[in-house]
C-alpha cells in the first residue's frame, strides 16, 4: 500500500534496496539487516526507526548491531528510547520522533443505544485483546468491536461471549470510529499507540493500560491510564460517565508534518547537504 502511494504522489520507488541515493532508512531489525548486506561498501548514511520497546534477548548483539552498522536511530517513543539504553546504545545515537497522526478537519459520531467499545490492533498477546473478551463476559450490556486480524483471532473468536464482534481489518477508519464511544487498549507492550492516538484523533476517549508507551500519549484530558486489571472497572465508569472530550487537541500535537520535520532535521544533521 505505501509503495503504491508513494508512486502516485510522484516517488521514485524501489522495490529492492541498492547502493542508490544518500541515505536508506530501515524500519525494522530485518529491514535494516537487508539495508547493510545492499550497502556494505557504499559511502552512505543509514538509519533505523525502532517501532517496538521489546527487551533484546542478546544485548550484547543488539549493541553492535544499531552502533557499528547505522549512523543513528530514530525511537518512535521514550519507552523505546529507555529498552535501547539499557541494551549500551550511546544516547547520543538516539533520537525520539514520535509518529504522527493525521487529524481530520471534523468527525462524525453515530448515536446507537448503550456503551459501544471499540479496539483495534493486530492480535498478538501483547495486544491484550483476551483482556476485552474476559471484560466482555463480565460486562454483558456493553458492545466490544474489535478491529484487526492476526495469530490469536480464530482462537478468541471461539471463546468470546455474544456481546463482542469481531470485524477484521479495516480499511476506513473514520467509518470504525464513528460507531463507538470508547476505545480500549490493553496492551501488555507498546512502543508507542498509534492506535489509541488515532482515536483520539477522531473524538474518541481511549481506556489504556498503565505501560510507558501509552502513558505517553493519553493525559486526563483524553482518556483514562489504568492497570490491566482494572479494564473492567474503568470501562463501567466510563459508561456511567461524561468522556474526556481533548483527545483531538492532544492528538493534533503529534501530527504528521511535525514528524515529517522533524525526521528532516533527523536526516540533515547525520547527513548535511554539500
Amino acid at each position: 500500500m505505501l509503495t503504491e502511494r508513494a508512486r502516485a504522489e510522484g516517488f521514485d520507488v524501489a522495490t529492492k534496496c541498492s547502493r542508490a541515493g544518500d541515505i536508506v532508512h530501515a524500519h525494522s531489525g530485518q529491514a535494516h539487516n537487508m539495508a547493510v548486506r545492499a550497502t556494505l561498501g557504499a559511502s552512505i548514511t543509514r538509519v533505523v526507526t525502532r517501532h517496538v520497546a521489546f527487551t533484546p534477548r542478546h544485548p550484547l548483539v543488539h549493541r553492535l548491531k544499531y552502533t557499528k552498522t547505522c549512523d543513528g536511530i530514530i525511537a518512535v517513543s521514550d519507552a523505546v528510547r529507555e529498552v535501547l539504553l539499557l541494551a549500551g546504545i550511546p544516547s547520543s545515537h538516539i533520537t525520539v520522533i514520535h509518529t504522527g497522526v493525521e487529524v481530520p478537519a471534523s468527525v462524525e459520531r453515530r448515536a446507537h443505544d448503550g456503551l459501544v467499545v471499540g479496539h483495534m490492533g493486530a492480535f498478538t498477546p501483547e495486544k491484550g485483546q483476551d483482556v476485552l473478551v474476559e471484560a466482555a463476559r463480565a460486562l454483558p450490556d456493553v458492545r466490544f468491536v474489535l478491529a484487526g486480524e492476526g495469530a490469536l483471532l480464530e482462537e478468541l473468536k471461539q471463546s468470546a461471549p455474544s456481546n463482542v464482534s469481531f470485524l477484521g481489518f479495516v480499511a476506513d477508519k473514520a467509518e470504525f470510529f464513528a460507531g463507538i464511544d470508547v476505545f480500549a487498549m490493553p496492551s501488555r507492550s507498546e512502543a508507542w499507540g498509534l492506535a489509541a492516538l488515532e482515536a483520539m484523533a477522531h473524538g474518541v476517549a481511549v481506556i489504556a493500560s498503565d505501560i510507558q508507551g501509552l502513558r505517553e500519549i493519553v493525559t486526563p484530558d483524553s482518556g483514562w491510564v489504568v492497570p490491566l486489571a482494572g479494564m473492567v472497572d474503568a470501562i463501567r465508569m466510563a459508561g456511567g460517565n461524561a468522556c474526556p472530550t481533548g483527545g483531538r487537541a492532544r492528538a493534533a500535537e503529534f501530527g504528521v508534518a511535525r514528524m515529517a520535520q522533524e525526521t528532516e532535521t533527523f536526516y540533515r544533521r547525520l547527513h548535511p547537504l554539500s
